[in-house]
């Protein structure tokens, strides 16, 4: 089992910058635990704390209940894999890794071992004799991971360590630290702003905004039930409408766009105007009216259309000029509606979620 990391109302400013607002989190033994958010929402800052290499202006930071908060970064028992990789250009892969063994005074013979050992978990051990320079991308990421098991860590730190890598390569290092991730079984804090990389790699997930955790919870339920106007509009592709709320009784509510009315997701507590935020895969193409009393359809024109391989991606400008996107899964070339085409859709209710408009968006 690892370590229990606890963050305990941490607060941080640069200036009259507030970059950490009183966060507070527990993050479980053996847990891969995510950090998302924009830039500039403080995660980096929290991660940079929790390491040691920034000092918070309050709050507590504790490690099994030993508080991490007091203790320098090199006593701390941390590893940390950065975004550039932080690979000494003069070393060997192999001397890379047992840098920090080096540094903690472990027997040569043992060093040589956990070196080899963490070598070949990242399947690198046959490239032990080369310098960094003469490793892809890809390759010199897996010797930082090495480098961070090598010294058994009780908490890995991961500061967007796949930001340099291309689409198709960081695809397959997310799952590679993943699996070792779960190998090893050490907590581990990952930061991204990467929303599809943070679903995909998370037990759970944090999202921030300004210095404040807007939800915790695991991916799914981030995504399908966020807490706030902003977890809905952050995380995936989503659109969002202001209307006007003009029933409330019954099972769904309904919501009126001018000329478009739908039922939506019931929520207590609104009234008058509201935020309705739903997702491209949501809606539906229809060739007549729907039927059923949990039925909503709408009527737009297509502005354009993109193929991104298994989803057709439509944007559709509603008559009051407002801009939405529609998904069609597994598109049919024969039914492709071109540009300046009036279309018919349907939103699926139960997919529709209200919010105050006086949240910040």
């Amino acid at each position: 089992m690892g370590a229990i990391l606890e963050i305990d109302g941490l607060h941080k400013r640069y200036g009259d910058v507030g970059a950490l607002a009183g966060v507070s989190l527990t993050i479980r033994g053996g847990e891969f635990f995510t950090l998302l958010g924009p830039s500039g929402c403080g995660k980096t800052t929290l991660l940079r704390s929790v390491a040691g290499f920034l000092r918070p202006d309050g709050g507590r930071i504790l490690c099994d209940g030993e508080r991490l908060d007091r203790l320098p970064a090199h006593k701390r028992d941390i590893g940390m894999v950065f975004q550039n990789y932080a690979i000494f250009p003069h070393l060997s892969v192999f001397e890379n890794v047992a840098y920090g063994l080096r540094a903690r005074r472990v027997e040569p013979v043992e060093i040589r071992r956990r070196a080899m050992d963490a070598l070949r978990l990242v399947q690198m051990d046959t490239l032990a004799d080369r310098r960094p320079d003469q490793l892809s991308g890809g390759q010199q990421q897996r010797v930082a991971l090495a480098r961070a098991m090598a010294i058994r860590p009780r908490l890995l730190l991961m500061d967007e360590p796949l930001s340099n890598l291309d689409a198709k390569l960081r695809v397959e290092m997310r799952t590679e630290i993943r699996r070792l991730q779960r190998e090893l079984g050490i907590t581990t804090v990952y930061v991204t702003h990467d929303q599809e990389e943070a679903l995909a790699i998370s037990e759970r997930l944090a999202v921030l905004n300004a210095g404040r955790v807007e939800q915790v919870g695991f991916p799914w339920d981030v995504y399908q039930a966020p807490g706030s106007a902003f977890v809905a509009r952050f995380i995936g592709t989503s659109n969002a409408l202001v209307g006007r709320l003009v029933a409330t009784d019954g099972d769904r509510p309904q919501v009126e766009f001018g000329g478009w009315t739908t039922r939506a997701r019931p929520r207590d507590g609104l009234a008058g105007r509201v935020l309705a935020v739903f997702r491209p895969e949501a809606l539906s193409l229809a060739t007549e009216a729907p039927s059923g009393p949990d039925a909503s359809a709408g009527e737009a024109v297509v502005v354009s259309r993109e193929f991104l391989g298994a989803v057709l991606r439509y944007r559709l400008r509603l008559d009051d000029g407002r801009l939405i996107y529609l998904d069609e899964h597994k598109p049919d070339a024969t039914r492709l509606r071109g540009e300046g085409v009036r279309v018919r859709f349907t939103v699926q209710p139960e997919a529709v979620m209200l919010f105050p408009v006086e949240e910040p968006l």
